[in-house]
């Protein structure tokens, strides 16, 4: 169904451009956007700088100064106000991104470089953001099923001095400081310094953390052709866990728990513990040759325990049933790639050639604990029932049941799985950008991976299991621009999850990769005032194995989403900018053992709306609002629990009060909306915040 679609919609792009051809033969002069290599008109996890109009896909980037306007702290924040995804809950210790209808927790990116660890990613050190959508294996290998988010960080500059800082507190008590330092050593060397500290709080009860971030910086202009730039990040983050509450016999959240926690206030968190060092060298042969080499190693040390709903009835609407469990992951991932961007003429035609290479050496250990109860009260001795008052009576591991019995629950004897995980990958991609005419470009590409794992279970007496696959992951994309400013496009990628699932908690059956699909239509038209408009048609095909997102749980789950996009950015006056998207998204899931198809997806919004807008009312003084709405979503595949749509307002002013000083006011959800923007499963929606206002001062000197 999806090579047909594709045919259809490039046979009708390659129409529209011949009989335009006929119609203007007029030669349009091109133009090559100067300036900083991160910009927010181009897309830097594309491997060389592309302009967003020339990219056969549907992205978004927000860069660092919407960031600030719009007071973001997460990702979270930013997905809110993106069309085409949205976010899920993430067990309450990690950013889990829904990706058109693809939940994911590793399809994240940092440079260009895969970040799977599940964890909270902090935007201090960030230049922009960008998020592509549809299956993007070419470039970035297995995963990245419904799409991906790519962090590029700052990077240190020579022949400037300068310092920004930003400290801020909200009305939860939530505060932290950020600094952002570069000196230029020589003319030839610049060091930068980005600082980060979060006192963590928010709406909810015996919430509380801290986080912190350091990433120096290094940038050598080696020769006048070559550049080195050198990172190391270190990351600090502990937090309370918070699953939110029941839904109740409606199938929605019973809001009249909003204000319970059902956790451990002491053993309800996540600790996480990251190195990450990062080196990129760039070398420029000729004005039609470059070439790229990345050398990425990350050392995580993740924790998570908690304790959480896992059965409610309100046939007994004081008694909750409470699961846990605690899990640890150690990982050391050592990423090497390198690429050449060649232009060249061949044939008669201009050729843009991305040719690379990438080897990840990964080790993973984890393991996991569930919860054990004792004397055990219960049929099962990993859950209890509790009596829910203004919270459920536990504490450090220590309760009242329901039956009025003083329960401990040990999480050292109950061992759920143990596994050591090697994996070696290695990757050859190239792509050809071809210019047929002025008009058409026609882009070709595939990617050959070669995906070794290897498990050995621990819990199972030190059994190895191990499995080879090679993927080849084409993708092809056509480009008409019958002028400079205006593209219609239309594209086919594909993309594979091998069988350890994205976390690689197990092998289970000998099962081969799953496949994803994506066939894609769209217009990218960028006006005079630097206003652009995106919109896109896109069909999504996921045929899945056995498991979940995580890799954690087994099911057969097959999945097509269909839909559209329309985001609009830019300037529309010189005073007021707007950041907007509207997303449809139909689907239905397909049972891989039944075959059963027409089972509405989980966290599939079939509506999803955002807009931002800023007004420069004076030379001082900024205004924004922005508007969210999401529409409701079912929590399980074709079940009966749903989140209730919801409309949230957020304000924003900032007055200047000198060139080096800004004085910012951030109102989310102004008026105090009751919602729940998303869950992990049937008892455990997340609770929105309040209305919560932010004061912050940032600058720079």
């Amino acid at each position: 169904m999806f090579r047909k679609s594709l045919m259809a919609l490039a046979v009708g792009v390659v129409g529209i451009s011949a009989q335009a051809a006929e119609q203007d033969n007029t030669s349009i002069e091109e133009v090559h956007v100067e300036g900083k290599y991160l910009s927010s008109d181009r897309a830097n996890s594309l491997k060389s700088p592309t302009p967003i109009i020339d990219v056969p896909q549907s992205l978004s980037i927000v860069t660092a100064d919407q960031m600030l306007k719009q007071g973001f702290s997460s990702i979270g924040e930013i997905i809110n106000y993106t069309p085409g995804v949205n976010t899920s809950q993430g067990e309450g210790h990690r950013d889990s991104v829904v990706f058109r209808g693809v939940r994911s927790t590793a399809d994240f990116y940092l440079d260009g470089v895969r970040d799977d660890v599940q964890y909270y990613r902090p935007l201090y050190n960030l230049e922009q953001v960008e998020i592509l959508r549809g299956p993007n294996a070419l470039l970035f290998g297995r995963g990245g099923t419904g799409g991906i988010l790519n962090r590029v960080t700052k990077k240190s500059v020579i022949g400037e001095d300068f310092t920004g800082y930003k400290a801020s507190v909200d009305s939860f008590g939530e505060h932290g400081v950020q600094l952002d330092s570069n000196t230029t050593l020589s003319d030839s060397a610049a060091f930068r310094i980005n600082l980060m500290y979060e006192g963590l709080e928010n709406h909810r009860d015996f919430y509380d953390g801290d986080r912190y971030g350091v990433n120096p910086t290094l940038k050598l202009q080696l020769s006048e052709d070559t550049v080195l730039d050198l990172s190391y990040e270190y990351v600090d983050h502990d937090r309370f866990i918070d699953r939110g509450i029941p839904t109740g016999a409606d199938g929605r959240p019973v809001d009249r728990l909003d204000d319970v926690v059902f956790g451990d206030p002491k053993l309800n968190k996540t600790e996480l513990e990251a190195h990450l060092f990062r080196a990129a060298l760039q070398h420029t042969f000729s004005e039609s040759l470059k070439a790229n080499v990345n050398v990425f190693y990350g050392d995580y040390d993740k924790l998570y325990q908690n304790f959480y709903a896992s059965s409610y009835n309100e046939a007994t609407p004081d008694q909750v049933t409470i699961d846990g469990y605690v899990d640890t992951t150690e990982r050391q991932n050592l990423i090497l790639s390198a690429n050449l961007v060649n232009e060249f003429d061949f044939a008669g035609f201009n050729h843009t050639l991305i040719a690379g290479v990438e080897y990840i050496d990964t080790s993973s250990d984890q393991d996991r604990y569930n919860a054990v109860w004792t004397p055990d009260g219960n049929a099962d001795s990993d859950t209890e029932i509790f009596t829910i008052g203004s919270r459920v009576s536990l504490s450090n591991g220590v309760g009242v049941n329901a039956a009025g019995t003083t329960v401990t629950n040990s999480f050292s004897t109950d061992l759920n799985d143990d596994s050591k995980v090697d994996i070696e990958v290695m990757s050859l991609y190239i792509q050809d950008e071809i210019e047929v005419s002025e008009n058409l470009d026609v882009v070709l590409g595939a990617r050959f991976d070669s995906f070794d794992i290897d498990v050995v279970d621990v819990k199972g007496g030190g059994a190895r299991d191990d499995r080879s696959d090679t993927e080849v992951s084409p993708r092809f994309g056509v480009i008409y621009k019958h002028q400079e400013n205006i593209s219609i496009y239309a594209s086919y990628s594909q993309t594979f999850l091998p069988s350890g699932g994205e976390q690689f908690a197990n092998l289970g059956d000998d099962l081969s990769p799953d496949e994803f699909e994506s066939a894609e239509i769209g217009l990218k038209w960028d006006f005079a005032q630097g206003l652009s408009l995106t919109v896109a048609y896109f069909e999504n095909e996921e045929d899945r194995k056995a498991r979940d997102d995580s890799g954690e749980l087994f099911e057969g789950r097959g999945l097509e989403v269909e839909g559209f996009e329309v985001q609009l950015d830019g300037q529309i006056t010189d005073r007021l900018s707007i950041r907007g998207g509207y997303s449809y998204q139909d689907g239905e899931t397909i049972d891989e053992d039944t075959r059963e198809t027409g089972l509405e997806p989980r966290e599939l919004p079939e509506h999803m709306a955002s807009l931002w807008g800023s007004y420069q009312a004076t030379e001082n003084l900024g205004l924004g609002l922005g508007v969210i709405y999401q529409d409701e979503s079912l929590i399980n595949d074709g079940g009966d629990r749903t989140l209730p749509s919801y409309t949230r307002v957020d304000l924003a002013a900032y007055y200047d009060v000198s060139p080096k000083l800004r004085v910012q006011l951030n109102i989310e959800n102004l008026f105090d909306e009751e919602y729940y923007p998303n869950a992990h499963s049937s008892h455990q929606a997340t609770v929105g915040a309040p209305v919560n206002a932010t004061v912050s001062i940032s600058g720079r000197f």
